[in-house]
């Protein structure tokens, strides 16, 4: 076995010692020569040398999702979306232990699918959060209940068009059969697959009102309801679930109160369709922190919402702040070259008067200042609880 990274400082951790062949800083093609099979990090594009050697070769080419779910015997539950994943799957998962049904929850939200071979019972659920980067290279990948929360444009750094984007997010449908389910938007296109199809709406009746705010999080439940009907969760664990689920780190997350004004946390919102489902959580007077790396995905919808949504000062960060500032003007939204999230902070600190909310909410990518969505939350809820 051989393991292979572009990085020639990574740390191998366990590999060496358990027998991996480690080569780092390097992407010969030729380092394909001698193997059956070649697993990719989601993150590694499709075009990149040792995976386009591969298929020259004639080789399978994995995602990790496709090894772990030959690995596991487990049922899978898979959820897809541009937003809204991770919240749906760690609801599910909630709603499942609130029915007293084994459960793990992997994929897209941290923990990688393979980690679970061999720590679970062959009863127990698996709640898969699925990018569409890892759902590019499946082959036999099944989940027996499927989810589609939404499809808007993203990641068009990576795909020719949204089109393309569109069929990685569907392949996850295309494997299933007629006695599995497909769980998608009401009214939503046809999807591969031989799955019977259930529909959801944000207007749908629910066994309990969810606990995390905003119109989109209840379309979140509706489809979480569906999805776990589908799997036999009784609807008095279903509404459990709902009405307990504080929500994830990153994700519409109150930082604090300070002299009145509301510091919320949403550094999830990697694109502007995101943000744009925050700006409806809250009330007019918003102020809101955007802007990040580029990711090739237009502002004027974003700018047109933060007008009708009544934001008072957008702050701008990123590499990203000419191009949302151009939108913002074009909306008539007042807006400051902020720069970094530092400034950001210390600028809307000064302006926020009482009853008012400040919302990171960047609608980008956060790779030009920061390792990760992640790392840029936990630098704004820092910046934030020494205010």
């Amino acid at each position: 076995m051989r393991g292979v990274d572009r990085n020639p400082s990574l740390d191998a951790g366990r590999l060496r010692p358990a027998g991996v062949e480690v080569v780092l800083g390097a992407d010969d093609p030729a380092l394909v020569d001698d193997v059956d099979l070649l697993v990719k990090s989601p993150g590694v594009p499709s075009e990149a040398p040792l995976a386009a050697a591969a298929r020259a070769r004639g080789l399978a080419v994995w995602s990790e999702v496709e090894l772990g779910a030959r690995l596991l015997p487990n049922p899978i539950l898979g959820v897809t979306g541009t937003n809204g994943k991770t919240t749906t799957s760690e609801l599910l998962g909630a709603i499942f232990r609130a029915a007293g049904r084994p459960v793990a929850v992997a994929g897209n939200v941290g923990r990688p699918l393979t980690a679970l071979d061999g720590a679970l019972a062959a009863d127990a659920w698996i709640v898969c959060e699925l990018s569409s980067f890892q759902l590019e290279d499946v082959e036999r990948f099944r989940p027996r209940v499927a989810v589609l929360l939404n499809v808007t444009p993203d990641h068009l750094d990576r795909y020719p068009d949204v089109d393309a984007y569109r069929a990685a997010k569907l392949r996850m449908f295309e494997n299933q059969r007629d006695d599995d389910v497909a769980v998608v938007p009401g009214g939503f296109d046809a999807i591969p697959g031989e799955a019977r199809r259930v529909e959801f709406s944000a207007d749908d009746p629910l066994p309990a009102e969810p606990r995390i705010p905003g119109a989109h999080n209840r379309e979140n439940a509706a489809a979480a309801t569906a999805a776990a009907r589908a799997a036999g969760v009784p609807d008095e664990a279903i509404g459990e679930g709902l009405r307990t689920f504080p929500g994830v780190p990153h994700r519409l997350e109150l930082v604090r109160e300070l002299d009145g004004v509301r510091w919320i946390n949403d550094s999830k919102a990697t694109n502007p369709e995101a943000a744009e489902r925050a700006l409806g959580a809250y009330p007019p007077g918003l102020r809101v922190i955007l802007g990040g790396s580029r990711k090739g995905t237009p502002f004027a919808a974003l700018a047109r919402r933060a007008a009708k949504s009544g934001v008072a000062c957008a702050y701008l960060i990123g590499e990203s702040a000419d191009e949302i500032a151009e939108a913002l003007a074009a909306a008539g939204v007042r807006f400051r070259h902020s720069r970094d999230l530092e400034r950001a902070v210390a600028e809307a600190h000064e302006d926020a008067e009482r009853g008012e909310v400040v919302l990171l909410s960047p609608a980008c990518a956060s790779y030009d200042q920061f390792r990760d969505f992640e790392e840029r939350g936990a630098r704004f809820r820092q910046l934030v609880e020494s205010l």
